[in-house]
């Protein structure tokens, strides 16, 4: 190999371990943003601050998601939403986290928000006929109860007589679960009238999802109301 090769040789190796460096470096601007936010942060908002187009953040995010989702030893996940992203500790760390923070048991969501948050997740949009017909009971109070959670929201009206509300799950709903997206719930049995198809193994999920996150979806009830 004469001089004029090693050249461009030592220069390539410059240039790829410069172009490491300042992915890593960026890496660690997102990481750090994240850490301190608490709460999803926006693709653009990152793009914004980083300098990096929205797709190229989103590549750099969905890298750093497989070491932190695939990486057992980690007690961090980062989910990524479709417009965001954002840190949560992982299930397994429940326990410690309870303890060394002082939060209380009981944050989980009652049998019948739970019933009434699996309808919507699993047949979305729906109607509250629709919940109150699957359910064989007046939901009205679970479902003021979630959307004063922010776990569902309202996301139009059914083009129908009444015009009524439709409601869907929220980005919330999927950040206190720990998922990224509606398919990743887990897989479901058919209930009930078949007719209605009513799905209800959201539980399914593990009581530990929603217990991790219960200090910021406030999912402490105590109720006994349908």
């Amino acid at each position: 190999m004469n001089e004029d090769q090693n050249v461009i040789k030592d220069t390539t190796v410059s240039t790829d371990n410069d172009t490491i460096r300042e992915i890593k470096n960026i890496e660690g601007a997102i990481e750090a943003i994240l850490y301190a936010a608490g709460y999803p942060i926006k693709y653009q908002k990152l793009s914004e601050v980083i300098g990096l187009s929205v797709s190229d953040i989103k590549t750099i995010v969905e890298h750093m998601a497989q070491s932190y989702n695939e990486n057992d030893i980690r007690g961090i996940n980062l989910l990524i939403f479709e417009d965001s992203c954002q840190f949560c500790t992982k299930t397994e760390y429940a326990p410690y986290i309870r303890e060394a923070l002082g939060i209380r048991r009981g944050g989980n969501l009652s049998a019948s928000s739970l019933e009434v948050l699996a309808v919507v997740a699993y047949n979305q949009p729906v109607t509250r006929t629709y919940i109150d017909t699957v359910r064989g009971v007046d939901s009205s109070y679970a479902v003021n109860s979630l959307i004063d959670k922010g776990l569902i929201e309202s996301c139009g009206r059914l083009d129908a007589p009444g015009r009524p509300v439709l409601y869907a799950t929220s980005e919330k709903f999927l950040r206190v679960f720990g998922i990224n997206s509606l398919s990743e719930l887990p897989e479901t049995e058919s209930l009930g009238n078949s007719d209605v198809g009513i799905q209800i193994n959201i539980s399914d999920i593990g009581e530990e999802n929603s217990a991790v996150n219960e200090s910021s979806a406030d999912t402490s009830e105590g109720e006994s109301q349908n």
